[in-house]
């Protein structure tokens, strides 16, 4: 293991261990992280199972490090070296991690099981991690200095404003979230909005809000499959849903959402992205994400999601923006909030060792979209008789 972090060639690693010290890449480099193991445990879980072994060793208290985000940066930075070290030892444990993910997959009966395995933990810990308006997706921020809740509800205006949306709209939804967008397009452009999900806590959460702000003659909540749903709506939209379709069922989603579309009507998925050039390692592999916290997710690439939706429907992608970078900054907040939630999280259950899943999943997340190999984008669709104006300003 320590010949291959010998490899590192972006970046700098100090990596400590019971008073012993090594050095790892540029030490000039502006990207330094810093890696002590406090228990020798640490070594045979990553040399057994890789980055999901390092993972589970800093869950258990093994490793720490002082800015746990740059750690991840610096690994992926490196891919050469996280690939190897995936495999050694590690290379044994990935047949039944297959086996695992694939018992995950997203049929009607997998997908409401995988879902309600992430999204239905407790609105109470949502609330602690997210702002107020309940987004639990990408921000888009005009500038640094903006709070998360303005950088969200600036991401939502531009989403309707993309869709063009217009009081005699019916506009679907697709993963309903807690309702915020729902909400946002029936109060500010008046249209009428039909939106789902498959989760419980998050149906009743939404169902609650709209019912409180009178909205129930404009917004209409369902708890249905996409593959259920039926109609024919001006407007479609999806946010971070995607991720939670599966590769095998991409071609059946597209095929749904364009069917639920008028002739001349807009969809548009905002959705995280893996590199191109990793997607089909990514199909074979399982990582901590999927193996932790999504249960049955997959990341599709740009090209993917574009040549399925060409295959597979007539819809003719007219607008693509990628925000990445807003990600990390979405996720450093959202860290920020775990961190000062932490106390009142483990007053309501939610222990140590729970706290520090989150905190490795959210830093995880964030070196990848830090370093480029994840991305996410809005993709706007239009159906073959769409004749749509120039986007707005900003937009």
């Amino acid at each position: 293991m320590l010949a291959q972090l010998g490899k590192l060639r972006h970046g700098h690693l100090r990596l400590l261990s019971h008073g012993q010290q090594w050095s790892f890449g540029d030490v000039d480099s502006p990207l330094q992280a810093e890696v002590e193991i406090l228990d020798d445990a640490s070594w045979s879980l990553i040399a057994g199972n890789g980055s999901i072994g390092a993972g589970e060793a800093y869950i258990h208290g093994y490793w720490r490090s002082p800015d746990l985000a740059l750690v991840t940066r610096l690994f992926v930075a490196n891919l050469e070296v996280l690939d190897a070290l995936e495999g050694g030892l590690a290379r044994f444990g990935r047949p039944a991690l297959r086996l695992l993910h694939r018992l995950n997959r997203n049929n009607k009966r997998g997908a409401r099981r995988n879902i309600l395995a992430h999204y239905d933990l407790g609105n109470a810990l949502f609330e602690r991690l997210l702002d107020p308006t309940m987004m639990y997706s990408a921000a888009q921020f005009q500038h640094a200095g903006q709070t998360l809740e303005q950088a969200q509800l600036h991401k939502l205006e531009r989403i309707c404003q993309k869709l063009e949306l217009h009081p005699d709209d019916h506009l679907l939804e697709i993963g309903s979230g807690w309702g915020s967008l729902a909400i946002h397009a029936a109060t500010r452009y008046g249209c009428r909005v039909t939106t789902t999900t498959i989760s419980e806590a998050q149906y009743s959460h939404t169902l609650a809000r709209v019912q409180a702000l009178g909205l129930n003659a404009r917004v209409k909540v369902l708890r249905e499959d996409y593959r259920d749903l039926q109609g024919t709506f001006d407007k479609l939209v999806s946010i971070e849903m995607i991720e939670a379709v599966g590769h095998r069922y991409l071609p059946v989603y597209f095929r749904q959402c364009a069917s639920l579309l008028k002739p001349d009507g807009l969809m548009l998925l905002q959705a995280i992205t893996i590199r191109d050039q990793r997607y089909a390692q990514a199909r074979r592999s399982v990582d901590f994400i999927q193996r932790y916290i999504f249960p049955g997710g997959a990341l599709p690439s740009l090209s993917v999601l574009l040549d399925t939706a060409s295959r597979h429907t007539a819809l003719n992608l007219v607008h693509m923006e990628d925000f990445g970078q807003d990600y990390a900054l979405t996720l450093q907040h959202w860290r920020e909030n775990l961190r000062q939630a932490r106390t009142a999280l483990m007053d309501l259950g939610y222990d140590d060792m729970f706290q520090r899943l989150w905190e490795f999943y959210l830093c995880y997340c964030q070196g990848g979209f830090e370093e480029r190999t994840i991305g996410v984008a809005h993709l706007l669709w239009a159906a073959p008789l769409a004749r749509r104006a120039p986007l707005p300003d900003g937009a």
